[in-house]
């Protein structure tokens, strides 16, 4: 046999490992989806995989490949490919969250690609949105079933020209109206921005409840941002608790080069362990599957 697969941990995923010299190129995907639609959550390793057979792989299985614009952070194009981007663009630690959820928009699916492993720590953090909804107590279930988050900030001029790769103002107005975003231009050129969105959402299947969302990291990065729609403050204990079970329930992917891992980003929260050395290098892409989903 070819190849082996066993779970990512006890509690997320599925692994397939390369027994043979197998081209990852000649993966079942008919295979890859079923697991895929079932675990939200897969892991290739030892497939001796470069950049170019990881962008060769994606764009087997995936649509609607996106750039960055509107991200919240500061990525670096590799090889001058606007949909295949470095994350480290700085080394602290980032809480669980789904990949932009501070706007309508989100990519539907995530890849990443390990091209360099740290020497040590800097882990990707995963868990699943289904488990986190059920380890909550009910009194912040029916929190968050009463109160939705609203996302308040306000960018200089520079500030969002970077942000959504445009000097263009009608452009920025077009994209935040696509987000269901309230956009303020004052006279001094700088924006506000408001967004609001549901901590929990359904699965996609109906079947199940979702806790997805960006409130860990903003509350750890930028607290002063993130409010209730009626602009109350997230109590500090409900924070603490979130994270209490975010670390519960957290597997950590510790990297091997060539790795390449792929997610559902309407399920499966992400984030990364801090690191200090300046090996680690991974790349993510943002699309859609080009299955049914």
């Amino acid at each position: 046999m070819n190849i082996k697969l066993q779970p990512i941990s006890d509690s997320i995923g599925q692994e397939i490992i390369n027994l043979g010299h197998i081209n990852i190129l000649e993966l079942d995907q008919e295979e890859i989806i079923s697991l895929f639609k079932s675990y939200g959550i897969l892991l290739f390793r030892g497939f001796n995989t470069d950049t170019d057979n990881f962008r060769n792989f994606t764009n087997l299985l995936s649509i609607n490949f996106r750039n960055y614009a509107g991200g919240a952070f500061t990525r670096k194009v590799i090889n001058g490919d606007q949909t295949l981007l470095s994350v480290n663009d700085f080394k602290s630690e980032i809480k669980l969250h789904g990949e932009m959820y501070y706007q309508q928009n989100i990519p539907l699916m995530l890849w990443f690609f390990c091209a360099n492993p740290p020497l040590k720590d800097g882990e990707t953090t995963v868990c699943d949105g289904r488990q986190f909804f059920n380890e909550m107590s009910c009194f912040i279930k029916e929190l968050f079933s009463k109160k939705k988050l609203k996302f308040t900030v306000r960018i200089p001029q520079e500030a969002w020209q970077k942000k959504y790769q445009t000097d263009n103002l009608n452009r920025v107005k077009e994209m935040c109206k696509q987000n269901n975003t309230r956009l303020t231009v004052y006279d001094d050129h700088s924006i506000l921005l408001e967004y609001i969105c549901s901590a929990i959402i359904p699965s996609r299947c109906g079947k199940y409840q979702v806790f997805i969302n960006s409130l860990l990291p903003t509350k750890q990065l930028s607290p002063n941002i993130l409010k209730f729609e009626d602009d109350s403050d997230i109590p500090d204990e409900v924070v603490s608790e979130l994270n209490e079970i975010a670390e519960k329930i957290t597997t950590e992917i510790k990297w091997k080069k060539g790795d390449i891992l792929m997610v559902d980003n309407t399920r499966i929260l992400h984030g990364r362990r801090a690191f200090v050395d300046d090996q680690r290098d991974i790349y993510i892409r943002l699309c859609s599957p080009a299955f049914p989903f």
